[in-house]
């Protein structure tokens, strides 16, 4: 029987091959409620906007501020807690991304939505390496669909974000965030009990000695180099979306506000069953296989978008969100197998690289679309998949075993 959040002799069992579902559930719970507070953000653009007289480069510079904020922390956070694990912290991170949001509710001023935003970003930085520590330790061994399951409340939080935004807050205005920032206290107090779990199993398992990595160190740093230039690529396309599509389908299409929140929740909901799919599969055929299919998979798909008309951009909306999300699992736990014992590092590096990435995206695409136009952006971004082919630089799992 799994362990449970509330059995303190669970707590103290040595690692075994059983998967602690229900602390994997309560840690993707979590992440659903963080990420729903963070996609508020970028779901209420088009609001602040119009309220604030902002210019593209000014939103994309509040993206911007959200997530090299976490970007330049999450790693950071990473390295100190490999050395010296604080899962307690993850209720901590939490209550900062709650005062983040609550401050955008109550903002007077443009400078005050960038400290609500730097402020949510701090949360990530604290929760995203820590938590995936914690999920990786309750995995059993499953360790893809682990982190997926983790990822997959993530990128639920994010579709869910733009409906919020759609049914709540573009009708009853902007203060309504606040009470939304509510159930971020009800996610600190489950993180504070997921940390007293994983705490209890960190001490059982503390004269376990994390294996050597496999391949040479230059070898190491080379392939950590090419995950990064495919994250970067994945994320260049992905803010470009999360951040610009509804611009870009009220200006192509005509669509009401309301209207173009529902099409973004469509790509999101693709991306939320896309990572899923990625690391279920992954442990079956290998992170490297998904990593190929998901990131050169979806180039006629982003090609034919600029120029196909409203239903075909919903359809092919999902079909991107689902391919290209089944990327970041396996790109995770193909890095966590090449530095072993580095899991808290490594997921600071590619949860903080894929928030740094989006947001410097975000604020050079702002740039692009207010001088050449929205539907430029994605006539452009278009061809990012064709950098996927550096996969073939990456070494085959059977290079991966550890010493």
């Amino acid at each position: 029987m799994p362990p449970t959040l509330s059995s303190p002799a669970a707590a103290l069992r040595p690692a075994a091959s059983t998967t602690a579902w229900s602390v994997l559930w309560a840690i993707s719970l979590c992440h659903m409620i963080n990420d729903v507070m963070q996609s508020l953000l970028s779901a209420i653009y088009p609001l602040l906007r119009a309220e604030f007289d902002l210019s593209y480069a000014q939103v994309g510079m509040m993206t911007f501020a959200f997530q090299v904020t976490a970007s330049i922390l999450q790693p950071a956070v990473g390295l100190v807690t490999d050395r010296h694990p604080m899962p307690r912290s993850l209720a901590v991170g939490m209550l900062a991304t709650f005062s983040g949001v609550a401050l955008l509710s109550q903002a007077p001023s443009y400078g005050w939505l960038l400290v609500g935003a730097m402020l949510i970003g701090s949360g990530s930085a604290v929760f995203h390496p820590e938590s995936s520590r914690v999920a990786r330790i309750a995995s059993g061994g499953r360790f893809g669909t682990a982190q997926s399951l983790f990822q997959l409340g993530g990128n639920a939080g994010q579709a869910v974000g733009p409906l919020l935004a759609a049914f709540l807050v573009v009708p009853l205005g902007r203060p309504v965030i606040g009470w939304v920032a509510l159930f971020a206290l009800a996610g600190a107090a489950t993180l504070w009990r997921v940390g007293a779990w994983a705490e209890g199993r960190r001490r059982a398992s503390v004269a376990t000695t994390p294996p050597r990595p496999a391949l040479a160190r230059r070898r190491i740093v080379g392939a950590i180099a090419v995950l990064a230039l495919l994250v970067m690529t994945k994320n260049f396309y992905t803010a470009s979306l999360s951040s610009y599509y509804t611009f870009f389908l009220i200006e192509k299409f005509g669509l009401s506000a309301q209207a173009s929140q529902v099409m973004l929740f469509l790509f999101l909901g693709g991306m939320a069953a896309g990572v899923m799919l990625g690391g279920i599969v992954g442990d079956r055929v290998g992170s490297l296989t998904v990593i190929w299919v998901s990131i050169l998979g979806i180039l006629p798909l982003t090609l034919a978008l600029p120029h196909v008309g409203l239903i075909p951009t919903g359809i092919l909306s999902v079909l991107i969100g689902l391919i290209l999300a089944s990327a970041f699992p396996a790109i995770v736990v193909y890095a966590q197998e090449l530095v072993p014992g580095r899991t808290g590092l490594i997921a600071g590096l590619f949860f903080g690289f894929a928030f740094g990435m989006g947001g410097v995206a975000a604020a050079l695409l702002g740039r692009v679309a207010d001088v050449r136009g929205i539907e430029f952006v994605y006539q452009l971004c278009a061809f990012l998949p064709l950098l996927g082919l550096t996969t073939i630089l990456l070494p085959r799992r059977r290079d991966l075993v550890p010493r």
